[in-house]
């Protein structure tokens, strides 16, 4: 199974995300590039580490290096914050708050996963839409993230890390949740 760990914002915070997107997306002033999907707001979260494919032997090893990782970081205070676009494909929403306690346990959480090529560094955010494959057609995205640059959800705490499955056809779903700060 494809998996990776995650902080789930709270309801609130989900709600004022859902509000502004619904304006962006629904507004009909900014063109937006055909193709373009957006997320369902049921399985919007903001990934902390990947780990891809996941065989079943392997979880239970998994789960206790996540346990530790979590319970050896504090809680942390975040907001959703702003919009932005990894080239004309991803329109996501950022993060502010305390952003160094999210990247120690993005490292922490990495680390206690099996080894993945990760592509980039680390750059949190919340996937909002996805633009088609290959080359664009339409408007580009940016349009739509400066519609969000003013956003800002109430401050949150995050006090658990979550381990997800990514399963085609059914989403994402939690298989285990630790508590951050708690041996």
């Amino acid at each position: 199974m494809r998996l990776f760990t995650a902080v789930l914002p709270p309801p609130e915070a989900m709600t004022e995300l859902s509000e502004a997107v619904a304006a962006v997306r629904n507004g009909g002033a900014l063109p937006q590039p055909p193709g373009l999907r957006w997320s369902d707001p049921a399985g919007w979260h903001v990934t902390v580490a990947y780990y891809g494919e996941v065989a079943e032997d392997r979880l239970p090893g998994l789960r206790e290096r996540l346990a530790a990782a979590a319970a050896a970081r504090p809680p942390f205070g975040l907001r959703l914050a702003g919009g932005g676009t990894f080239g004309e494909r991803v329109l996501w929403t950022g993060l502010a708050g305390e952003t160094a306690a999210l990247h120690a346990l993005s490292a922490a959480a990495a680390e206690a996963g099996p080894a993945v090529d990760q592509y980039d560094a680390y750059r949190p955010h919340l996937t909002l839409a996805l633009g088609t494959r290959g080359e664009t057609t339409g408007p580009p995205l940016g349009p739509l993230a400066a519609a969000l640059g003013g956003f800002a959800s109430r401050p949150f705490r995050v006090e658990r890390l979550v381990l997800m499955a990514s399963e085609p056809e059914r989403g994402f779903s939690v298989r285990a949740a630790w508590p951050l700060g708690v041996p």
